[in-house]
């Protein structure tokens, strides 16, 4: 499975493709198989997301999981301020990253 993240250009939060639209839960991002570069070209050219890329990931009971440690990380926010993370952490906890 293919899902897509980027960086939103208004907040610079993290965000990935729910299939329409940009959403900071990774839990809701949506395989986008071989429509990856499209969907991403389309996105930046609209100017809604930057330093967007296509990651390999699994499908968990949970939603989909970031194959790469990194984007583990990304998906549930900063490992040094817990309380600016994304609230997915209370759902999945911390030992989804590792």
């Amino acid at each position: 499975m293919k899902i897509l993240t980027g960086n939103d250009l208004k907040s610079g939060a993290v965000v990935w493709w729910d299939g329409a639209n940009w959403s900071i839960h990774v839990g809701e991002a949506v395989d986008a198989g071989d429509e990856a570069e499209l969907i991403l070209a389309r996105e930046e050219a609209a100017r809604r997301v930057n330093s967007s890329y296509a990651i390999d990931a699994e499908q968990t009971p949970e939603g989909p999981r970031p194959a790469h440690i990194k984007d583990r990380v990304r998906a549930l926010g900063p490992t040094v301020r817990p309380d600016l993370a994304v609230p997915t952490v209370e759902k999945v906890g911390w030992d989804w990253v590792i």
